[in-house]
């Protein structure tokens, strides 16, 4: 039987930033929330996958980034815009998810459906 649970679903989203802080665990952290909780919480199912197709499409962004340092000097550029969205999305979709409304990752690439 699945339970709500909005806190864990919150902290999920706000393992995130974990990359921010310890300098890794941001994809592994709510990978692992997301495979131990997703038959057990209700929706974890859905945040779990946004969530680490976001984690994925930051990643890609940010190695696709480093080639344009190198040729165009517009990688510092993407590099920082990548950095701020990594940071605030994960926030905002909290507070989102806390308020019991959608959370939406922008520009996310759809790698887990």
């Amino acid at each position: 039987m699945q339970r709500s649970d909005n806190q864990l679903l919150v902290f999920t989203h706000l393992s995130q930033l974990l990359d921010y802080v310890t300098g890794f665990g941001g994809l592994i952290v709510p990978l692992i929330l997301w495979l131990v909780n997703k038959e057990n919480v209700i929706d974890m199912d859905h945040h779990g996958k946004s969530i680490i197709n976001f984690q994925l499409s930051i990643l890609i962004y940010s190695v696709l980034s480093i080639p344009l340092i190198l040729f165009f000097g517009f990688g510092i550029l993407a590099l920082i815009v990548i950095g701020i969205m990594a940071f605030v999305f994960p926030i905002v979709n909290a507070i989102r998810v806390s308020n019991g409304q959608e959370a939406n990752y922008p520009l996310s690439l759809s790698i887990l459906k």
